[in-house]
């Protein structure tokens, strides 16, 4: 423990001109006492580390002294790519690991470029979880992570529906969608790769062995295609509206890329004003009575007749609180 923070100490120092005591005990989690004592390790171990005393004083390395210990560890380099999704890394517990890897890159840069990474996290963040909620990173985030990176089976438990079932899995990848996390593993009784909901486990146990990953798997696309599948599926009705031309535009924002892209692509000519008419595949006639409110006037309900008599009841209660 003490030679990890003898050696982050020296990348800090290499990496910045100078440091104070509070500066150094802060970064390092540690006493200002214990930050003069690990100083004077340094110095008797030969590393030219230099305390310039008063009020603006700090501690420096002298003679631009620059250590060769910067190598990425590969859980180190593994955690860089994903550097700049920090709630991402807090939430697997690779927090550290990737302070690590980002201080070892910055100690081995040139004075000139020693900037960047501050330069580029002032210009770039990523905030990947749905707005207006407060996402909880589900508790077994951590275990699955682990055996994710380390390619380790897991028998776990998961709730579906009413029940609770047990799988054995080969956790492949993990995926953060809209504040969710998922985990995309094989089956491995069946063969088969599915996608499962974290925060749905209620227990995983890693195995001791590895298992041999199919090297021909691609997360991206495999997440694409079921991710397309699954907005796909859920669109179980359809009903036939006619959308003004802003009607067309705001679609995809009020019932999904998805059902939009396949209701617009069969549509006929406009009318004389503008307004087409289109079947709409969506996930029930109540959510979608529900999504087509936020078009207001520029969408008609057609059929079915139900759903049409339903949304003009809506659209007089509306009309009546504002005479």
């Amino acid at each position: 423990m003490r030679a990890a923070r003898l050696i982050k100490m020296v990348l800090l120092l290499q990496t910045r001109a100078s440091m104070t005591a509070a500066e150094l005990a802060r970064e390092l989690e540690v006493s200002e006492r214990t930050v003069s004592r690990d100083a004077l390790a340094l110095s008797e171990a030969g590393i030219p580390v230099y305390a310039d005393r008063g009020r603006a004083g700090g501690y420096r390395l002298v003679g631009g002294y620059r250590t060769r210990l910067t190598g990425l560890a590969r859980s180190e380099a593994e955690a860089l790519f994903l550097s700049g999704v920090p709630g991402a890394l807090r939430d697997m517990g690779l927090e550290d690991t990737a302070s690590a890897a980002q201080l070892k890159v910055s100690a081995a840069l040139l004075p000139s470029a020693q900037g960047a990474s501050r330069s580029a996290a002032q210009r770039f963040h990523l905030d990947a979880p749905a707005w207006f909620s407060e996402p909880q990173a589900p508790a077994l985030l951590p275990v699955l992570a682990d055996a994710v990176w380390d390619d380790r089976p897991v028998r776990a438990r998961y709730r579906r529906g009413g029940a609770e079932v047990e799988r054995a899995l080969e956790p492949y990848g993990l995926v953060l969608k809209a504040g969710l996390w998922y985990l995309c593993a094989r089956v491995a009784d069946a063969e088969a790769f599915r996608v499962y909901r974290i925060d749905r486990f209620t227990a995983a146990e890693p195995g001791e062995e590895r298992f041999r990953r199919d090297e021909g798997f691609d997360l991206p696309g495999f997440w694409a295609e079921r991710a397309e599948e699954f907005a796909r599926s859920v669109l179980r009705s359809e009903i036939v509206v006619r959308l003004s031309p802003e009607g067309v535009r705001q679609l995809p924002g009020a019932v999904g890329r998805t059902s939009a892209e396949a209701g617009l692509g069969g549509c006929g000519a406009p009318d004389g004003r503008g307004w087409v008419t289109l079947a709409l595949p969506v996930e029930s006639e109540e959510v979608a009575r529900m999504q087509l409110r936020g078009l207001g006037p520029e969408v008609e309900v057609l059929a079915p007749a139900a759903l049409r008599e339903r949304c003009a009841r809506d659209a007089e209660e509306a009309a009546g609180l504002y005479r």
